[in-house]
């Protein structure tokens, strides 16, 4: 039997956390029935598209921008990012959405999860990963849990 490294640790605390943060919780860090796509599917389009204030996006903008990121990373991993990226588009253009457009960007950010979990299982460089790349590896995990936060506690005050 050969022994795990640390690169079979990383990868493998890299699904568990992904896996918690978009699907199931197995007690990392959330409470049960709180992961991302369990709390989207009780969210309907209706709710997606009512900001919580005036100044603040709407829950299908919080999608639609934890989609583009998880597009970005992959872009960036595979050397295909675009030299120049528009973060701010998505909070400008995106605000009420259809039942159809709902269900499409859900699926749409499934999808991209999806090809971040073959990303992370199938990365070539992992033996020779610079903090750049891990820290890259990790926020991903951040950054969609921060996004988690903002839209559980959106659903706070949409639902009060």
């Amino acid at each position: 039997m050969t022994t795990p490294t640390l690169k079979d640790h990383l990868v493998e605390a890299l699904l568990m956390t992904l896996e918690e943060t978009f699907e199931q919780v197995h007690g990392i860090y959330l409470d049960k029935g709180t992961a991302l796509f369990e709390t989207l599917a009780t969210i309907s389009a209706e709710e997606a598209s009512r900001p919580v204030s005036p100044t603040c996006a709407t829950l299908a903008a919080q999608v639609e921008h934890t989609w583009f990121y998880l597009e970005m990373t992959i872009a960036f991993a595979r050397g295909t990012a675009p030299e120049k990226v528009d973060w701010n588009h998505i909070w400008q253009t995106v605000s009420a959405v259809t039942p159809a457009e709902w269900e499409a960007s859900i699926a749409r950010l499934r999808d991209t999860y999806a090809a971040v979990i073959q990303l992370v299982k199938t990365y070539p460089a992992w033996e020779q990963a610079d903090a750049q790349v891990i820290g890259s590896a990790i926020g991903m995990v951040i950054h969609t849990a921060y996004h988690l936060g903002e839209i559980r506690h959106a659903l706070c005050t949409l639902r009060a």
